[in-house]
């Protein structure tokens, strides 16, 4: 995937994400300015989507496919981005 492609989100679209949109959305970048381990939620998400949590120079830590209306997802080892591409 090439992140020149992802639509980088502001703080608004972080707090949204995918929530209440389709399939065609582009994929969603959010970067954070230190490392974290926020959880994400797929909460009035419709479909499917890859969640790839990444370190600061982009290397992949961890990757999952979430499920609709998922609680809570939550990776093992802090991230500096996240990638969700819907699936």
């Amino acid at each position: 995937m090439n992140l020149r492609k992802a639509k980088r989100v502001d703080e608004i679209g972080m707090i949204l994400g995918l929530m209440f949109r389709t399939r065609k959305t582009r994929p969603l970048l959010f970067e954070f300015s230190r490392d974290t381990r926020i959880a994400i939620h797929s909460f009035f998400v419709f479909f499917p989507f890859k969640a790839i949590w990444m370190d600061e120079k982009g290397k992949i830590i961890e990757q999952r496919i979430v499920r609709p209306f998922t609680f809570s997802v939550r990776p093992k080892k802090p991230f500096r981005k996240l990638l969700e591409i819907p699936q």
